[in-house]
């Protein structure tokens, strides 16, 4: 058999379609050549992001069409979702013990749960794996398990969809000081999260842990005031930050927000009004003034 595989996001990795592949070994599977749909026995279409779901009509009654961005209620058949693809990042978990109003997860893949450990995901070799569990801290002890996992086999460990800041513990802050591990990721997705951010970074720099990568959520239920402080108050505390825009919200105040925020070097080298002040970004001095930073987003 031909088996045909497309990836609608094409930049970003796709985990179903791995296993899909796998499950397919014996088959000779291709990968993203629409052009082959033809001459392929099955053809299966992935698309993670919503933005990307008018890309899919295409493929309507020929393909098998899934994923998050396309619908949420379509799952891998068990055979297939049991699949083990050594490819050095995966999910380890499943679920969120969170409910987020922004986020899909909950509504998904229900409560959390664990789905394999880290050598379920490792190819024997590589130095690094990249997991995309949503709240592993929810389980403490399988997060005790991939630490100890990853020591052991000296693995570096990139928790790549963040941590739950609220959740930190003494405990959980030794066990990450001690497991080698890219930047640290956090959330700091709502102005009233102030105390517990707060509570958090004093916390890691206790435990050595001085500098970590915060994701801010802006075009979703704030102010561009409140949003920019948020900013100002991980910049003043020394944090790098990603403005993660709702939605790929194209409010043009937030696109400069978002170029100072998220180049590091400009972030930590100046303030907000001094990369205004710069004279490629002058015209958007202005503009955030005419578009009124007062406004609710997403209302």
């Amino acid at each position: 058999m031909k088996i045909l595989l497309l990836n609608i996001d094409q930049r970003f990795p796709n985990l179903a379609l791995e296993k899909i592949a796998l499950w397919h070994k014996d088959d000779e599977v291709i990968w993203d050549m629409p052009i082959m749909a033809s001459q392929c026995d099955k053809v299966y279409v992935s698309c993670i992001f919503s933005w990307n779901k008018n890309l899919c009509r295409q493929w309507e009654g020929i393909a098998e069409i899934g994923g998050s961005g396309y619908d949420i209620t379509k799952t891998l058949s068990k055979q297939i979702e049991d699949v083990k693809p050594h490819i050095n990042w995966g999910f380890t978990t499943r679920g969120c013990i969170r409910n987020c109003s922004f986020c899909i997860v909950p509504q998904k893949e229900g409560k959390i749960r664990d789905v394999g450990d880290l050598l379920d995901l490792w190819d024997g070799k590589a130095k690094q794996i990249t997991l995309l569990d949503n709240n592993i801290l929810g389980l403490p002890n399988h997060f005790d398990l991939i630490c100890k996992q990853a020591r052991d086999n000296k693995i570096k460990v990139d928790f790549n969809q963040g941590l739950d800041h609220r959740l930190l513990t003494d405990d959980i802050c030794k066990t990450l000081k001690k497991t080698s591990h890219t930047e640290y990721r956090f959330a700091f997705d709502h102005p009233s999260y102030e105390k517990t951010v707060t509570k958090a970074i004093d916390m890691l720099r206790k435990h050595g842990i001085n500098r970590c990568m915060w994701y801010v959520l802006v075009g979703f239920n704030t102010t561009f005031d409140e949003d920019l402080s948020r900013l100002n108050f991980l910049r003043d505390r020394n944090q790098n930050v990603y403005v993660q825009r709702y939605n790929q919200c194209v409010l043009p105040e937030y696109i400069p927000l978002a170029r100072w925020g998220n180049q590091r070097h400009i972030f930590q080298g100046m303030t907000w009004e001094q990369f205004l002040a710069r004279p490629e970004n002058k015209r958007y001095a202005m503009q955030g003034k005419k578009d009124g930073r007062k406004r609710k987003n997403n209302e």
